[in-house]
């Protein structure tokens, strides 16, 4: 796997190379401006990015701009964003396009190394991973529709936003398969949605719904 890593701190930087060299991950290219990530995304077209949010040089949202930017002209490209900060516009634009293969975690939220690679691994297979953080803001800004689900619904909702299958969120909540399987049903009835077999589809079909 080759992939293209954007962080202006450079000991960040330095660790994630080392990070993602130590598990078999080719990094190469490793910048740490907005433009320089554009130019080594089109360059290089990377099997996964792995992108700060806020990079120079305006140094509020421009890593995440360069990443949105860079998937309109690369449908699809895969892009983890690791950062402190949630930026909803971007992140709703970045995650409601339709294509997958996106993730965003928060860095002070990212407690096991296996687990970050397992996540950026699922991005670049195509998959959706997002912190639960980051998806309660998504949620948070349209109340509407999502007052219509149980408390025990928003939960299974916010795991499926992390990416999990149905066998994982059972574990995780200790229930059985067939009762997630219930309450995601309830959950696409109560959104008007269609629900999927594909974990991603489902959290941007969530997405796109409430961004319209």
């Amino acid at each position: 796997m080759r992939a293209v890593v954007a962080e202006d701190l450079a000991l960040l930087r330095d660790g994630l190379i080392r990070l993602l060299t130590a598990y078999g991950i080719d990094v190469v290219a490793a910048v740490a401006t907005g433009p320089d990530l554009y130019q080594a995304l089109v360059e290089h077209r990377p099997d996964i990015a792995v992108v700060d949010v806020r990079l120079p040089p305006s140094l509020t949202d421009e890593g995440l701009r360069v990443a949105t930017r860079a998937r309109r002209e690369m449908p699809g490209l895969p892009v983890l964003v690791l950062s402190q900060y949630v930026e909803i516009l971007y992140a709703r634009e970045l995650l409601a396009d339709g294509a997958g293969a996106v993730g965003y975690l928060l860095k002070d939220r990212v407690g096991d190394v296996t687990e970050f690679i397992d996540a950026l691994r699922r991005v670049a297979a195509g998959g959706t991973v997002m912190d639960p953080e980051v998806i309660g803001k998504l949620l948070t800004r349209h109340p509407t529709p999502l007052a219509r689900l149980t408390a025990r619904e928003r939960e299974v909702l916010g795991l499926m936003a992390q990416g999990r299958a149905n066998a994982a969120i059972a574990a995780r909540l200790t229930i059985t398969e067939k009762a997630v399987s219930k309450h995601i049903n309830a959950i696409f009835t109560k959104l008007d949605l269609h629900p999927s077999d594909h974990d991603h589809r489902r959290v941007l079909a969530v997405l796109a719904y409430l961004n319209g």
